[in-house]
């Protein structure tokens, strides 16, 4: 039997799809959104650590560490919190604000498409589906 600790999130991998938020059964994770990122808490005085989050996050973004650490004094429990910055960024081609997808993602959406994958990721999806279709259309 596997123990688990804390959870981390890699800002890097997280799309702020809010999968793990639905499927974290004591409510322990939440996910707001301002101008510029978005932000994921995990409340640790809520969380069972049942490991939900990181069997059906999409991207791989979420992982139980060996950090058992997690006593705290009942004056300190609504400060028991982690929070991870999943930040935006504007579309090369409308401007939009949009979560930067990871490169793996893409290669697996996009498997059709070999070359120059990572500029796909600096555009907001709508306008992806645009850019990606050109260039099927020119390799046909």
């Amino acid at each position: 039997m596997r123990f688990r600790g804390k959870l981390k999130v890699d800002a890097n991998l997280c799309t702020a799809c809010a999968t793990c938020e639905e499927v974290c059964p004591s409510g322990a994770i939440h996910i707001t959104e301002d101008e510029s990122s978005f932000i994921h808490t995990t409340w640790y005085n809520t969380c069972c650590f049942c490991a939900n989050c990181e069997f059906f996050c999409p991207t791989g973004a979420i992982k139980l560490t060996n950090d058992y650490h997690t006593v705290n004094l009942q004056e300190d429990k609504y400060k028991f919190i982690t929070k991870a910055i999943i930040k935006k960024i504007e579309c090369k081609m409308c401007g939009e604000k949009f979560v930067k997808p990871s490169i793996s993602l893409l290669k697996k959406s996009y498997p059709h498409i070999s070359d120059n994958i990572e500029e796909l990721a600096n555009f907001c999806p709508e306008c992806r589906k645009k850019v990606a279709f050109e260039r099927l259309h020119l390799c046909l």
